[in-house]
């Protein structure tokens, strides 16, 4: 025997593995084989059975057959055989000195076969067990507790362990430990028994749930410092609104930037379960409530930690700290740069395959918020780390899951999608670049589905390429940058680096190009009709998306080169975008379509079309003329080269007033919706000007009627801001009135000395001439000087610090007050008749002085530059002009004889002539700011307003 055994030590003649039952480490003498497929020495497996195990010792699999099973003869034959062939008669394995080392890897330690080690322990667990359940003294139950996790961390006994700690006494054993006890130690093992236990088995939650005051009390700990205590709740599963009602989030924070070495080793980390409870709670409905924790994890700084658990091993954590970071991008955008700057997102996209359906929809959506950056090269950076890093083709399987993804899901999938196309090859034609235009337009067209129009309109103006630093795209400011009316947006990057700022510009340039590019020229131009039927939606929102992205591509088609496309794109928007620019009552609105029809106006076909809306066209262009260079030049196209264009404006009277009780109207002034009109017996008169709220009969109706002037009102004149009106008069003096919604009210009398005619204020100067001959020019402080002595001045305009005049000699002059240099710029003559040529009015209009002469045919306009004194035009009028107003597309000439007569400012040519009814004389005119409104003053006392349209 000793020497057969010697020899199998030797390896000579050992067994085969399958000879040796697993129990007795024999070889087998009845093999039995039961349901599971394992086989047993049947004296061995029938002890097993015997002592209530149902479970079969190698596989743990539940036993439903343990009634005398049958022999395997094939394998006894084949033992038999092999005896026969194998010196010796009795066999053991080698190992066989000690079967107590061999069976806790094959069978359970309360097996048949344990020895009395292990019953000894069994037995010292089972007492432990009894005083934790029964003893009424806390010192021994929490000696207990202590001892029985030293059992679970060294016995290698889990299954015996588990099935004993997992009785609900023990599990109220354990509870009562956590209602009493204050010894952290005790408190900390209790947690890690509880957690141990309850991850195995699902009836132990169920005991833990049954009570609420029990679940109350854990969290009671965990808020109190026991933070292991989260990972017992996160097993416990209670109700998002238990979260909030016992305000748990700020405890969940404090573990999140913990260090993993501050924690017992547990079944799970707690870090992991702060972070799946807290992805829980911000998946709330409540948003209030969920704005309020994002507010806690923005303010504590856990985003970092939470941006860490990228890292973890565990799938499930990784899509929980996406779902936090995402809520936390959608809820406060700037949160983007911080993930953005420390976020490894190859982790996060690598979840993807393994992932739900919702869980792959907030992957994409994570991602496409984090390409919302401000700097563009930023953007393009992180396109090209997802397109790149993982250990699969990300954009392949974007393609297949756009293909499967719920309706109003694919907007944004292909939007992603179209990005990362996009920085691989942008000139290049592409299967990913053509699937996701394709869903973007079928979204855009799907009104079954307006969710999915929603989210590919706001997909389209993303594309674009521009954000806030809170991730809002800007291409509607971006637009209206263009249109001229936004003066305030410019890109600048935060270190504020001009160099930097202009490699970002030009990056943002690129991309919007390259985009649109692709846009534009898929399927001929498909998207101008999507877009067209999107205009037309019942939905606010989606109206909305598609009129900014139209516009937007409309406009780019004049920055590309030619597309072929033109000619789709006017068919399919020309229209709406007219009907838009009539009816549209925002201002921002009206600019962008304004931008986007400038889009048609260098095609002939375009020009043709639009010719039928004209009008119409330019009657809303004068809103913008004074802000826009698109407004101007789009009047500037219509009126080339188009002899009617007249027909294009419309001068029409809208009211008239008598006031001949106060003598000849000398003055006027228009201001935001008021007009002031000075009168020769000394009154200044308020009335109401154009209100859009209030139509045409609102207009001209008096407000306030002021006479504290004794004498003529001959000069009106107010400051830019608004608030401070000046009035100059034959009553030597000048008065300064404060400008509110009550009215007027006379702040200061300055007393002159002087009749003041055509009286100018700038700064702390008046200007003003006096009866005798030069200028003068008073300081508000009481210091006065005369100016120009030698010419007799018979008209003034004062613009940036330079005064010019015109005198009964026909010269003109500027005189810088700074310096006191006088320039000439039309020298006199002296006339033998007392009527010689005299300028009768001037005027300084963008860089150009306007001035109108007497001559015995009627009157000589002329017309200088302000800056180099260069005579520009000449031309010879038939009626001496009195007045002279100028706007921005007309020169009005208010005459002698009663008419005002309306010349283009471009062509110098006579587009109107509007008749005032009398034969009085026009001595005073005015426009409003938006150049609507004429008003006239006249000889027999009567203001007209003219509308201007």
């Amino acid at each position: 025997m000793e020497d057969s055994e010697s020899q199998i030590s030797d390896g000579k003649h050992a067994p085969p593995k399958d000879f040796v039952c697993p129990i007795t480490t024999r070889i087998f003498n009845d093999p039995v084989t039961l349901e599971t497929g394992q086989t047993y020495e049947r004296e061995a497996i029938q002890e097993w059975i015997d002592k209530e195990n149902l479970t079969c010792p190698s596989t743990h699999q539940m036993l439903h057959n343990v009634q005398n099973p049958k022999t395997n003869y094939v394998l006894k034959r084949l033992i038999a055989s092999w005896k026969e062939l194998t010196p010796g008669n009795e066999f053991h394995s080698p190992e066989n000195t000690d079967v107590l080392d061999h069976i806790p890897q094959l069978v359970s330690p309360n097996s048949v076969i344990s020895r009395a080690t292990t019953d000894g322990t069994v037995n010292e667990l089972r007492l432990v067990i009894t005083d934790l359940c029964t003893s009424q003294i806390l010192k021994k139950a929490e000696l207990a507790v202590l001892k029985i996790e030293r059992f679970w961390q060294e016995a290698k006994m889990e299954l015996e362990i588990q099935t004993m700690l997992s009785k609900p006494p023990v599990i109220n054993g354990f509870v009562e430990i956590l209602f009493n006890s204050v010894d952290t130690r005790v408190l900390k093992a209790t947690v890690f028994l509880l957690c141990e236990v309850g991850s195995r088995d699902s009836n132990v939650i169920s005991t833990l749930t049954r009570v609420y005051s029990d679940v109350e009390c854990i969290i009671a700990l965990f808020k109190k410092g026991l933070f292991e205590a989260v990972v017992l709740i996160y097993l416990l599963k209670p109700s998002i609104s238990t979260f909030l009602e016992l305000d748990m989030v700020d405890s969940l924070l404090s573990v999140v930037q913990k260090r993993e070495d501050e924690f017992l080793k547990m079944c799970m980390r707690p870090k992991a379960a702060s972070v799946k409870l807290l992805s829980q709670i911000t998946e709330n409905d409540d948003d209030g409530v969920v704005l309020e924790v994002i507010k806690s994890i923005v303010s504590s700084k856990a985003m970092e930690s939470i941006i860490k658990s990228f890292e973890s091993e565990s799938t499930e954590e990784r899509i929980a700290a996406m779902k936090i970071l995402l809520r936390c991008i959608q809820e406060d955008g700037k949160c983007r740069n911080v993930v953005a700057d420390k976020a490894e997102l190859a982790p996060v996209f690598e979840c993807f395959l393994d992932a739900s359906d919702q869980d792959r929809f907030d992957i994409v959506q994570f991602l496409s918020e984090l390409v919302r950056l401000n700097r563009r090269t930023f953007n393009d950076q992180i396109l090209n780390i997802i397109k790149d890093e993982g250990t699969f083709s990300t954009m392949h399987t974007l393609l297949i899951y756009l293909q499967t993804a719920l309706t109003d899901q694919s907007p944004i999938i292909a939007g992603l999608l179209l990005q990362l196309d996009l920085v691989v090859e942008p000139r290049k034609m592409s299967i990913y670049r053509e699937e996701a235009i394709d869903h973007l337009i079928s979204c855009l067209k799907n009104s079954d589905s307006p969710a999915a129009q929603v989210a590919a309109a706001d997909t389209l103006l993303v594309l674009q390429g521009r954000f806030s630093y809170s991730g809002k795209p800007l291409v509607r400011r971006f637009l209206l940058k263009r249109a001229g009316v936004e003066k305030n947006y410019r890109f600048t990057t935060r270190s504020g680096d001009v160099q930097e700022t202009m490699e970002e510009e030009k990056a943002a340039e690129e991309w919007e190009k390259n985009m649109a590019l692709v846009l534009v020229n898929h399927d001929f131009g498909a998207i101008f009709e999507a877009l067209s039927d999107g205009l037309k939606s019942r939905y606010a929102e989606i109206c909305s998306g598609c009129f900014v992205s139209a516009a937007w591509l409309l406009h780019m088609l004049t920055l590309l080169p030619d597309t072929g496309v033109q000619e789709t794109a006017r068919v399919c928007l020309l229209k709406r975008f007219v009907s838009i620019f009539k009816s549209a009552r925002d201002t921002e609105d009206k600019a962008i379509s304004m931008l986007a029809l400038s889009s048609f106006i260098h095609d002939p076909d375009g020009i043709r079309d639009m010719t039928v809306y004209m009008k119409d066209i330019c009657k809303g262009l004068r809103e913008f003329k004074n802000l826009s260079t698109v407004a101007r030049e789009m009047v500037q196209i219509f009126c080339e080269g188009n002899d009617s264009s007249v027909e294009l404006w419309n001068h029409q009277e809208l009211a008239q007033e008598d006031c001949s009780i106060n003598g000849v109207v000398l003055s006027i002034v228009c201001r935001k919706d008021k007009i002031f009109t000075g009168h020769s017996d000394g009154t200044i008169k308020i009335w109401s000007g154009k209100d859009k709220g209030k139509g045409k009969s609102s207009i001209l109706r008096l407000i306030q009627e002021i006479r504290e002037h004794t004498k003529a009102v001959t000069s009106l004149t107010i400051l830019p801001s608004g608030s401070t009106l000046y009035s100059g008069s034959h009553d030597k003096t000048i008065r300064e009135w404060s400008v509110n919604k009550e009215g007027l009210h006379c702040e200061e009398v300055y007393d002159v000395k002087e009749h003041v005619n055509n009286l100018l204020v700038a700064n702390n100067i008046s200007c003003f001439i006096p009866q005798g001959a030069g200028i003068k020019v008073n300081s508000w402080t009481g210091e006065s000087k005369l100016l120009n002595p030698s010419k007799d001045v018979k008209c003034l305009d004062l613009v940036n610090g330079r005064l010019y005049s015109g005198c009964r000699d026909n010269s003109i002059q500027e005189i810088d007050l700074a310096t006191g240099t006088l320039t000439s710029i039309q020298s006199g003559a002296r006339k033998l008749l007392a009527k010689g040529n005299r300028v009768n009015v001037l005027q300084v209009h963008d860089g150009l002085i306007y001035a109108a002469s007497s001559s015995i045919e009627g009157s000589t306009f002329k017309i200088w530059s302000a800056s180099t004194y260069n005579l520009v035009q000449s031309i010879s009028l038939t009626n001496e002009v009195r007045a002279m107003a100028i706007s921005s597309e007309f020169i009005y000439f208010g005459c002698k004889t009663g008419i005002v007569e309306a010349w283009c400012r471009t062509k110098l040519v006579k587009r109107e002539t509007l008749q005032l009814g009398t034969n009085c004389k026009v001595l005073c005119m005015a426009l409003d700011s938006s150049e609507d409104l004429l008003v006239i003053g006249t000889s027999d006392g009567k203001v007209q307003v003219w509308g201007v349209s």
